[in-house]
């Protein structure tokens, strides 16, 4: 058995029925200007995701990793997955990023770069940073997007444009001091809850602006449970840290 020699950043993808986005993104994502691994956290597709992948695997020996769990478990579980897996392993920029082609593989230099060479903890890329910038969305979902955000920030008082975007570089030691067992929030609020905890904890954080896409093949996986999650959940997060717990300084 030969030994895995992984690359320096990780890409974590997580997925659930994307065999229409899966193989084209992946293979965009490995031909980014610095070396990168995949790791794609599967909820149970159906869809024929999972062969699509370990296809992959095959052509691209040692790049392309999968968790498979049996079931549809949620977004923020996915990430968390992925987090720990990352952290048993020696990579020192892991990723989050969308499987429906929302993020743009190319961008993913520019956040690499933001904490490679800028050295700031995190990196965020933002659809609001100097103006909206996002394609295809109606105007009411970018008017509850925009206001949402506000909502955040007037509750956290934190400084982050884009609270609930999920194209993120972390430095590996944002990851390794965050209390990742206690994060719970799946959707809109695990993003949110995250910059929550690096803010509080004080690693530097930029925002990077980006065009966001809205998905041209496949389901959205937004529901009514996942922005009442984020709605009620910044609250309960933000009285959270007026105790301590995850969120101490």
């Amino acid at each position: 058995m030969h030994e895995i020699q992984f690359n320096d950043s990780l890409v974590i993808i997580p997925t659930f029925n994307e065999a229409e986005n899966i193989e084209a993104l992946v293979r965009q994502v490995l031909i980014v200007q610095f070396p990168v691994d995949v790791l794609v956290v599967d909820d149970a597709s159906s869809d024929g995701t999972i062969d699509l992948l370990k296809n992959l695997q095959q052509e691209f020996v040692d790049r392309i990793f999968l968790i498979q769990r049996p079931e549809k478990l949620g977004l923020g579980t996915a990430y968390i997955a992925g987090f720990n897996w990352a952290l048993s392993r020696h990579y020192s920029y892991i990723f989050e990023m969308d499987a429906d082609f929302s993020h743009r593989p190319e961008d993913l230099i520019k956040l690499y770069n933001a904490c490679h060479i800028d050295e700031f903890d995190v990196a965020i890329g933002s659809r609001y940073k100097k103006g909206v910038r996002v394609v295809n969305w109606p105007f009411g979902r970018i008017l509850l997007s925009i206001g949402a955000s506000l909502y955040v920030r007037l509750i956290t008082g934190m400084p982050v444009t884009d609270p609930t975007a999920g194209f993120i570089c972390y430095r590996r030691r944002v990851l390794s001091n965050l209390k990742l067992d206690q994060v719970k929030f799946i959707g809109y609020a695990f993003q949110i809850e995250m910059k929550f905890l690096a803010y509080k904890m004080g690693f530097r954080m930029i925002e990077i602006p980006i065009v966001f896409f809205d998905r041209v093949k496949g389901v959205s996986k937004l529901s009514k449970g996942i922005i009442k999650e984020a709605i009620f959940g910044v609250i309960k997060m933000k009285f959270k840290s007026l105790f301590g717990n995850n969120y101490d300084n």
